[in-house]
Formats: structure tokens, C-alpha cells, sequence
């Protein structure tokens, strides 16, 4: 009876254990699609601001030759400012996801002490 105790208090700790570590990697994947969405958000927000300063610049180029290079360099900035977030988010989507790669990975560890504990077993 006594090792049928220790028996559920092992598969207990074990299940409570893993259950942890699930809980550990949706929070991670949860944070990592807010990343996401905030490159995502912050690309378009400059792709916008780029596409309105160009339209200024292109109303404004017969103007003060001061402004167009102030205008110039703004556009350019936000250009440059959207062109990074997007690349920033294209590599974290390509990244992919590592959601559940350490539960399976433990899992995996457990299933063969399982396995050696019940060859062992077998040869005493």
C-alpha cells in the first residue's frame, strides 16, 4: 500500500509539474503575439506617416527649398522607421512558435525513465 502512495505522489508532482509548464509557455506565447501585434501596429503607423509627409513633399516642391529638405528627411525616417518594423515582425512570424516544445520535451524525458525504470525492473 505504501508504494502504491508514493506511486500517485510521484504521477501527482509529475502532472503538476507539466501542468505548470504549459501554463509557463501559453504565458510566452501570449507575449509573443502581442510583440507581434505591437510591430505590427507601429509599421503602420509609420508607413502612414511616411505616405502623408510624401504627399506634403510633393505639394510643397515648388516651396522654400527648406522645408523640402526638412519634409525629405521625415519621409525618409518614417520610411526607414516601417521598412525595420516590418522586417522586425517577418522574422519574429518566421521564428514560428516554440508553444509546448519543452512540455514535449519533458514528456519525452519522463517516457523513457519510464522505459529504463521497467527494463530494470525486468532484470532484477
Amino acid at each position: 500500500m505504501g508504494s502504491l502512495k508514493r506511486l500517485l505522489s510521484t504521477l501527482l508532482s509529475i502532472v503538476t509539474t507539466r501542468l505548470e509548464l504549459l501554463a509557463n509557455e501559453l504565458q510566452e506565447e501570449r507575449l509573443r503575439l502581442a510583440q507581434m501585434l505591437l510591430f505590427a501596429l507601429v509599421a503602420l503607423f509609420c508607413f502612414s506617416v511616411a505616405v502623408l509627409l510624401l504627399v506634403m513633399f510633393v505639394v510643397v516642391l515648388f516651396w522654400d527649398e527648406h522645408r523640402l529638405a526638412v519634409l525629405a528627411g521625415l519621409s525618409a525616417l518614417f520610411f526607414l522607421s516601417g521598412t525595420l518594423m516590418a522586417v522586425l515582425l517577418r522574422s519574429k512570424a518566421r521564428a514560428g512558435s516554440r508553444l509546448f516544445s519543452a512540455s514535449l520535451a519533458e514528456l519525452a524525458k519522463d517516457n523513457e525513465q519510464l522505459k529504463e525504470s521497467g527494463q530494470l525492473g525486468r532484470r532484477s
